[in-house]
């Protein structure tokens, strides 16, 4: 079955005449859709079904983008043109297939290929707002929906019973352009590697010297030295994903380049024993060659083709060699754990959030102990490549704009950021301070790095799934040299979200949206032998070899295909995360009667004293505070059961999604746990949006639960278990700590985040609780600091 992406599209147009400028503000966009009436259809295409979106608005379980039409600027007298613009990034579709005919003239989505029209009755939901488009007549080679034949724009008689909708592959069309992407022109030369030609060298991963080349026709081609220089190997070691240049001993590869004897004596070899005794015929493509050391790929730099004949090209030098210096991910043996030292030494004010593989995300900074995000005003190549060099991978391969990894939080420390490319670090480029009017975090500036290749997804792959993104996952092992490659299942026990992040991130998937400990629904493979049990990630690990397992000794319980470890991947994940201000503001202590209690004493939300009071009489004493739980991803959270699986309880009457969404903890300074309490997600819903987004999910009815990107789910101070029993809590300086999704049901691009931590005093009948903030949101000074705090001596907060 194909691996489809479905993509649903709104027209929004302008109302009287031209805009002033493109429209940024989103709170201007009205819902709408196009009417399918009248399409013209063609027979014979199977479809997957899903449903027309409203903006910002995802199917359940799924990270299908909406496309909304945004008028631009156009001609004075003229109509303002539909512009295409994708709110958020698809992956595959995997829905049960219909059979429909397909419209003729298919709407072109951004990008992608149309596969074809489905029928709104096939959609489980419809949108509400106006209809823009009725009778659309396409001959297919429109660049936008606007441009095809239509009744006019918002003349129809439709209702939102037949509003249009779209599948496309998942494939981009040759030559697209997103505009929040900036990317390098690869005009001239497209591929270039380092082949290795010492012997020892050729199976080691990652390559880090050989001789430069690059793709000719079917094969591969080798560049001049002569006028190589260091700024010539920075760029070519920046393009393999090495942050810098070393020095290379060129007289030693002179011998590989020299023609050899087809009968070589063994002293012949002597000092050329580890030289690949083969002879490469010779086949320069490039020479002149003259970057400055700032370029992303080499096609930037100045250089000239070889014409005619080269059999006597290069007379005067030899093939281009270069030596890589690998950053500390991609640094094996005690050389890696001395520079893992030298880090944790002198901590790096940068790092990256919120992406799926190593050497991309979110760019944030660390300025006054405290982490922030960088505006994306003037954000480019040169930029983003002092950032990756800075942390230890290559050049940047693409510099992202408007959030694309998600947005941040907390202070935007750096805007207008113009990098030379020669800088050793962000903070060294001209920038500017900014103001809270200057940018938001929709405006999060982002990046992708050039990494090394590790060959990790050469061993392992998934099988028997419906797509490329799920399936049952298999292992390579025996892997060494010599040894024949043979494919094994892993044992699905204890086999959770962690470890199918690492399979995901390993195979190049994106983020896991579920772990699977049982896969006898994919059972389709011959693989059948249980060859890997005991594996346990901390999720962060680039391949599964990584993480902690049994080794060679099995030890599985049920070693039946039916009980090997599965995923299913998603190029989307959400991210969940605690507004930390409103703990603070909204914290007290309630005496509460036991006779007030009965309910949340089933829900076990009391200390375990509470089963011996004297019920009904008696009273527990209760932190309360409100938590304002924000979905600041790229898909919605959903919960990890369906609607038939959850839980319904009688006393509160409400169903339960998960069974713990949430802990609640009072610790001592030293970490020590002294009360404690759980909130199950009784009702995952959007109390509130952003000013752009619509709400998705409501509890009421028995509805669908979730928070929708760009929305918050509140939970009051004053509803049951949104407290701490702390009726056994002696007098003392405290640590109060808000953990969500703790045991990591749902697939999350970040965990770090889900922890929140403030520090409170209790005299035994008032609490301060103060300094709230998210984990990961300080600096690890500032951190160790917190957890040292060695109290108040009286109620006044500095």
């Amino acid at each position: 079955m194909h691996a489809l992406q479905q993509w649903a599209v709104h027209a929004l147009h302008g109302a009287g005449g031209c805009r002033a400028a493109p429209v940024r503000a989103r709170a201007e966009v009205q819902q709408a859709a196009v009417c399918r009436r009248d399409a013209v259809q063609a027979p014979g295409c199977v479809l997957h079904a899903g449903t027309v979106e409203t903006p910002h608005q995802l199917l359940p379980h799924s990270g299908f983008p909406s496309l909304h039409v945004w008028p631009q600027l156009c001609a004075r007298g003229g109509l303002p043109q539909p512009r295409v613009q994708l709110v958020s990034y698809p992956r595959a579709c995997y829905m049960p297939a219909w059979p429909w005919p397909c419209a003729a003239g298919t709407l072109p989505a951004p990008g992608g290929c149309c596969m074809g029209s489905v029928p709104s009755h096939l959609w489980p939901w419809h949108v509400a707002g106006r209809i823009w488009l009725d009778n659309v007549n396409c001959a297919g080679g429109e660049k936008s929906i606007g441009d095809c034949k239509h009744r006019g724009w918002g003349n129809s008689d439709c209702s939102h019973e037949e509003d249009a909708g779209v599948i496309c592959k998942d494939e981009r069309i040759p030559g697209f352009k997103d505009s929040n992407v900036i990317e390098t022109e690869q005009s001239h030369v497209e591929e270039v590697r380092l082949r290795p030609v010492v012997s020892g060298a050729r199976r080691r991963l990652p390559v880090t010297e050989g001789i430069v080349e690059v793709r000719y026709k079917d094969g591969w081609a080798q560049i001049c030295d002569e006028g190589w220089d260091t700024k010539n190997s920075r760029v070519i070691c920046g393009m393999m994903g090495f942050p810098a240049e070393k020095k290379v001993n060129r007289n030693f590869y002179k011998l590989a380049s020299k023609s050899q004897p087809k009968q070589k004596r063994r002293e012949d070899v002597g000092s050329r024993k580890r030289l690949f005794a083969e002879r490469q015929q010779l086949n320069y493509r490039l020479h002149s060659v003259s970057c400055t050391g700032t370029e992303v790929h080499l096609s930037m730099c100045t250089f000239q083709f070889y014409q005619g004949n080269t059999s006597t090209a290069c007379g005067a030098g030899m093939p281009a060699v270069v030596s890589c210096l690998p950053g500390p991910l991609f640094t094996s043996g005690s050389t890696h754990k001395k520079k893992q030292r030298q880090q944790q030494q002198g901590q790096l004010r940068i790092r990256l959030k919120g992406g799926a593989k190593a050497g991309e995300g979110r760019v944030e900074v660390l300025k006054s102990s405290e982490w922030g995000t960088v505006c994306d005003d003037r954000w480019n190549l040169l930029s983003a490549s002092v950032v990756c060099r800075e942390l230890g991978f290559g050049s940047a391969k693409e510099a992202l704009t408007g959030a694309r990894m998600g947005q941040g939080t907390g202070p935007i420390h750096l805007n207008e950021v113009q990098c030379l490319g020669t800088e050793k670090s962000l903070w060294s480029c001209p920038f500017k301070n900014i103001t809270q009017e200057d940018c938001k975090h929709t405006e999060d500036a982002a990046v992708r790095c050039n990494i090394p290749y590790m060959g990790y997804e050469n061993l392992i792959r998934l099988s028997g799934g419906r797509s490329r993104f799920e399936g049952r996952v298999e292992v390579a092992v025996g892997a060494g040299d010599g040894d024949e490659l043979r494919w094994g299942l892993v044992c699905g026990e204890g086999w959770g979200t962690l470890e199918a992040m690492v399979v995901c991130r390993q195979l190049g998937l994106g983020f896991a949206n579920h772990g699977l400990q049982e896969t006898w629904y994919w059972d389709a493979s011959n693989v059948t032998e249980m060859v890997l049990s005991g594996v346990k990630c901390a999720g962060h690990e680039m391949s599964l070899s990584h993480c902690q397992h049994h080794g060679s000794s099995l030890n599985c319980r049920n070693t039946g295909t039916r009980f090997a470890a599965g995923v299913i991947c998603s190029e989307t994940a959400s991210d969940l995360l605690l507004h930390a201000p409103l703990v603070q503001e909204t914290a007290y202590i309630e005496d509460r009667p036991l006779h007030m209690l009965y309910c949340a004493a089933e829900e076990n939300c009391l200390s375990s004293s509470a089963r011996l009071a004297n019920w009904p009489y008696g009273h527990r004493r209760l932190l309360r505070f409100s938590s304002q739980i924000h979905n600041n991803g790229r898909a919605d959270f959903r919960p990890k059961a369906g609607r038939h699986s959850w839980v319904w309880h009688e006393c509160h009457r409400h169903y339960h999604s998960m069974d713990i969404f949430t802990h609640y903890d009072i610790l001592t300074p030293n970490g020590t746990k002294v009360a404690e309490g759980h909130k199950a997600s009784f009702c995952l819903e959007d109390t509130e949006c952003e000013e752009d987004v619509a709400k998705r999910y409501e509890c009421a009815n028995f509805g669908e639960q979730g928070i929708t990107v760009g929305c918050w789910d509140l939970y009051r101070h004053d509803i049951d278990c949104q407290w701490i029993d702390i009726t056994d809590v002696k007098p003392g300086n405290y640590i109060l700590q808000v953990v969500i999704n703790p045991n990591f049901e749902v697939a999350e691009s970040d965990f770090t985040n889900n922890a929140m931590k403030c520090n409170c005093k209790y005299d035994g009948h008032r609490i301060w609780v103060h300094s709230c903030h998210i984990g990961d949101a300080l600096s690890e000074e500032a951190s160790k600091r917190f957890e040292q705090y060695p109290g108040q001596l009286n109620n006044q907060i500095s």
